[in-house]
This record gives structure tokens, sequence and C-alpha cells, in this order.
């Protein structure tokens, strides 16, 4: 289930018989306490931390709360190259780099997908009995390696970041911070969204979760509308193809299939 998702802070919780685990840790610990407690889950009872990348929307809280409760952190031996001077206060023992695309953590098997951003990045699919669950936000496009590797997902928090009209009259950013986030290592916009959605539900996917949405360069019912219309043109219906739902700074939908 989604904790929190947006610029401000991103956080996906998963829970199998033997593991809960939070797929990055963008608010503060704090917060994340807060937030873990309201659905029923104790802080000391997280069995590990997944980073998909260093930028802070996604490691805010991941000092502190490493060092609180003794907690895990794992991440692509790319990724912690630029995790080491942000995250001092993790023991060298709760450390955890990998290499490859695949390792196995308690009951579940975690797949590594590298994506495209603009620091190493890292999508993962977290699978047990052959359901799956798959977190791809931060990354500039998808192609047929990333969409192959997460084909049968049963769920998929998807980015659909920004409106491409909204980023590109908005006022808020300069002309190299909109190149950046529309670039191929920037941010997914609705359309290519869409486009991944398509593909996914045609190889089984039944549920989307759109996430990482701008604050100010998209909406949720924009993101919804415009996805949605576009599916529909290929004879898939929302509510009877697929399920869509909009990950916000809320605490979103618990979804049970591990």
């Amino acid at each position: 289930m989604n904790l929190t998702s947006g610029s401000d802070g991103n956080i996906t919780y998963i829970e199998s018989e033997e593991a809960k685990i939070l797929v990055d840790l963008g608010l503060s610990c704090r917060e994340t306490e807060q937030r873990l407690k309201l659905i029923g889950v104790n802080p000391k009872e997280i069995s590990c931390i997944l980073v998909t990348h260093e930028h802070s929307d996604h490691i805010k809280g991941i000092d502190a709360f490493s060092s609180k409760y003794d907690t895990p952190v794992f991440a692509h031996h790319e990724v912690w190259y630029g995790l080491d001077e942000k995250l001092k206060k993790v023991s060298a023992m709760n450390r955890k780099m990998f290499d490859g695309d695949k390792f196995g953590f308690r009951d579940l098997i975690i797949h590594a997908v590298k994506v495209p951003h603009d620091v190493p990045c890292y999508a993962y699919s977290i699978e047990k009995n052959e359901k799956k669950v798959s977190i791809l936000t931060d990354l500039g496009h998808t192609n047929e390696r990333i969409l192959e590797s997460i084909r049968g997902s049963n769920i998929v928090y998807l980015e659909a970041n920004y409106d491409e009209k909204m980023l590109r009259e908005g006022k808020n950013y300069p002309l190299a911070i909109k190149k950046r986030i529309a670039g191929l290592n920037g941010h997914l916009s609705n359309v290519e969204s869409a486009r991944a959605i398509l593909y996914l539900v045609r190889n089984g996917t039944k549920q989307i979760v759109l996430s990482h949405m701008s604050k100010e360069n998209n909406t949720p019912d924009l993101a919804f509308d415009f996805i949605t219309n576009i599916l529909s043109q290929y004879g898939i219906i929302e509510g009877e193809n697929v399920k869509i739902d909009v990950a916000t700074t809320n605490i979103g939908t618990i979804f049970k299939i591990l």
C-alpha cells in the first residue's frame, strides 16, 4: 500500500507472512512512525527498507529510522555510491549492497529493475507464489526490457508524474528543469504512463496505482481522466478491464495478494 507519494516524499509498504518492507522512506522518521501505527504496524516490525535511488524524497527518513530500529537498508551497489555520504547513521551491518537483478528475502523474491533516471535508479518487483507487486517511479521512459520485467504483475505502482501541457505552460519551473523532467532520464508523463498501462493490462495486470505525481504539473483528477480516456480508445475500460487508483500524500488503499 501507499503511505505517501509525490514530490514531497515516497513510501510504499509491502507485507507478506514473513516480511514487512518499506520501498523508500521519503518522510521523516517521526511521520513514518505515525503512518505505520495508523495501519497497525509497529515500526520495530519493519524487516528492511529497499531504496530505489538517492534523491531526498525517497530517503529523507532512512538514517533516523534505521539507526533507531536497527533496520537493514538494501540498495543496488550503483545506488550505494550516492547513498554513502547521505546515510551516515545506517550501521555497517545494516548497509546491504546487492548486485544482479534478483535476490531472496525471507519468503519473497525481490527483482531489481534498472530504470532511466538522472542518477542510478532501480524499480522493484516483489514476488511470492507467482503473485507480484511492482513499484516503478522516477523514470524518464519505459522500454521493452523494463515492461517485460514487470509483465504479469498483479499490482503496479506506476509513475504518472506530469501533464505535458501543464509542464510546458507552467510558470514555476525554469526551462532547464522542464527539460530535465521531460527528458529521457527525467520523469514519466501521463502519455507515457498510459502507454505502459496499455501494455501491462494486455499482459494480465488488473490493478494500477498512479504514483509520484507532481504537485506543480499534474493533478489526480487530470491524470486519472487523461489515462482512462486513452485506455478506452483501445477498448480497455477502467472498472471492467482494470482498476486504476491514484496515490497521493495520504495513506492509500490496502491491496492483499501476497
